[in-house]
C-alpha cells in the first residue's frame, strides 16, 4: 500500500522539549498521522545512537531514518536497522583551520561505521562506544561529520569564524549553543530525504517536514522546491522561519502536534 505522504521530523526543539521529554500532544498526533497512512520518519542532526530510542518511543514504523544532518541514512530491513547510505569526507583541512582558531575547543568526528572519536568529553553528546583520542587521530580516516564545541564562544562568534575561515568545501550548521556541526559538502537533511523519497516513490507534493534549526534549512528548501510543505517551530530563529512555508506554535505549546493535525 502506497503511503499518503512522507513526513520528516526534526527531534530537538521539534519533537522534544529542552529537558528531552516529548512536546505536548506529539505522541498522539504522530500516531494518528501514522495510522492515517503517512510514512512518518525522523530527520535529525543526532547520530543513530541518539535517534533510535525516539523511533521506538514514538512507535514509528517507517523504513528509513535520516541522522547526522543527512550524512547517514538508516534503513530497516527484515526488522533490523542497517546503515543504508553514508556520506564521508576528508576532515583534515577543515580541522586544521579550526584548530588554529580554536585551540581550546573540543572536537569530535563520526566515522563511517558510526563510531565516535573525540579529543575530550562533550557534554550533552552521545558518546556510547566512542573513544577519546589525540587530535591527530581524528584526521586519520574519512568521517561523516565533525563537531566542534567551544563553550567560551557564542553563536555570533561561530558565525564570524565561519566567515573568516571560509568553510566552503563542507556543509555546516551552527547550533543553538556553542557548537559547530560540519557535514560533507552538499549534504544536508534535504539531500538525504530526497534519496528516501525517490526510493519510496513518494511525490514531492506529498512531503511534509518540520524543524526549528539552521540545520533544517536544506530540508525546508527541498520540501518547498518539490511542492511540499515546510513548517518552522515558533521558537525558531528568524532566518529559519523565513525559509519555511509555514510557522506553528513553540515546542513547549505543542507546535508540532498542531502542525501534524493539519494533515488529518
Amino acid at each position: 500500500m502506497t503511503a499518503l505522504g512522507l513526513v520528516g521530523l526534526d527531534i530537538d526543539g521539534t519533537i522534544l522539549l529542552q529537558d528531552e521529554t516529548l512536546s505536548p500532544g506529539v505522541l498522539e498526533a504522530v500516531a494518528d498521522v501514522r495510522d492515517a497512512g503517512y510514512e512518518v520518519m525522523l530527520a535529525t542532526g543526532r547520530s543513530w545512537a541518539g535517534t533510535r530510542r525516539y523511533i521506538e518511543e514514538l512507535g514509528l514504523t517507517a523504513e528509513f531514518a535520516v541522522c547526522s544532518n543527512g550524512a547517514v541514512i538508516m534503513r530497516r530491513v527484515d526488522g533490523e536497522w542497517q546503515r543504508w547510505h553514508v556520506e564521508v569526507f576528508d576532515s583534515a583541512p577543515v580541522l586544521a583551520l579550526l584548530r588554529d582558531r580554536l585551540p581550546e575547543a573540543r572536537y569530535m568526528v563520526e566515522l563511517e561505521s558510526g563510531q565516535r572519536l573525540y579529543t575530550a568529553v562533550l557534554d550533552d553528546w552521545t558518546l556510547d562506544g566512542g573513544r577519546e583520542v589525540e587530535f591527530e587521530e581524528l584526521v586519520s580516516q574519512p568521517v561523516s561529520r565533525v563537531v566542534v564545541v567551544s563553550p567560551s564562544h557564542d553563536e555570533a562568534d561561530f558565525q564570524q569564524l565561519v566567515a573568516e575561515v571560509g568553510l566552503n568545501e563542507v556543509s555546516y550548521a551552527i547550533g543553538w549553543t556553542a557548537w559547530l556541526d560540519i557535514a560533507p559538502r552538499g549534504v544536508d537533511k534535504g539531500t538525504a530525504l530526497e534519496r528516501v523519497r525517490a526510493e519510496l516513490g513518494t511525490a514531492g507534493r506529498e512531503v511534509f517536514v518540520a524543524g526549528d534549526g539552521r540545520n533544517d534549512l536544506g530540508m525546508f528548501a527541498w520540501a518547498l522546491a518539490g511542492g511540499g510543505r515546510a513548517v518552522a517551530m515558533g521558537q525558531a530563529p528568524d532566518e529559519v522561519k523565513a525559509a519555511a512555508g509555514e510557522e506553528t506554535a513553540v515546542v513547549d505549546d505543542g507546535g508540532l502536534a498542531i502542525a501534524l493535525r493539519t494533515l488529518l
